[in-house]
């Protein structure tokens, strides 16, 4: 058997595949960071293929290194994972698809993620209020160890945030709702009295949200759309 790769040698892998007209494509999608390689998603998850290793995943992440971030998301032990360790990944986030990756491959399988989502979603920088509702988001869809009712405890939070104006915060409060509609079926009449609800509400950011959940839902339950 071939020894794990050294975070050495994963960085110079790393080296090998960047892709500089890839970063400039990148950056018109938002992505942003100090240190960007251009890598695909895609060939990321092919390095970390077969490869759990929480020292590795905190030298990658300390690399700064864009790519190297997403990377240690995919190759962190959950188990090792503690709270301390993703308040301090969070507020290094610079980019909506580093808050993603980490929510969606590592944070919902971490102990004390449940306690953090209503923490970040008060905080004011907006990668990680947006790691609240990645989360949901990320929960609702594929987190098949959260019950129902546990994930019901989020519509408040949703209803609360609808109003922040800022782009990727209030994508992300759409996501959670539309998500909680699409998989839980149990909550779906919960999910879709909220969007009616948001509707009527005070800020721009908070119809828009109702609209789209109620588009996304009309598409893919026929359920009809109350102006």
């Amino acid at each position: 058997m071939n020894p794990k790769p050294t975070y050495e040698e994963f960085m110079q892998k790393l080296l090998d595949l960047s892709n500089p007209i890839n970063v400039e494509g990148q950056q018109r999608f938002g992505i942003h960071g100090e240190k960007m390689l251009g890598i695909s998603v895609y060939d990321l998850r092919k390095l970390a293929r077969g490869i759990r290793d929480h020292e590795l995943a905190q030298q990658l992440w300390a690399s700064g290194v864009h790519d190297a971030r997403l990377l240690a998301t995919m190759v962190d032990e959950p188990a090792k994972v503690t709270s301390e360790q993703m308040m301090s990944w969070t507020a290094d986030f610079d980019s909506w698809d580093i808050c993603d990756q980490a929510t969606d491959n590592l944070f919902i399988y971490a102990d004390g993620i449940l306690e953090l989502i209503p923490q970040w979603a008060q905080r004011e920088e907006e990668f990680v209020k947006r790691a609240a509702f990645a989360s949901i988001a990320a929960i609702a869809w594929h987190g098949k160890q959260y019950a129902d009712e546990v994930v019901a405890e989020f519509f408040p939070l949703i209803e609360e945030n609808a109003g922040d104006p800022r782009n990727f915060v209030k994508k992300a409060v759409n996501w959670a709702l539309r998500n909680i509609g699409k998989m839980r079926p149990a909550l779906r009449g919960q999910a879709v009295a909220l969007a009616r609800k948001l509707l009527e509400h005070p800020a721009a950011s908070g119809r828009w949200i109702g609209r789209d959940a109620l588009k996304e839902f009309e598409k893919k339950f026929g359920i009809q759309i109350v102006e």
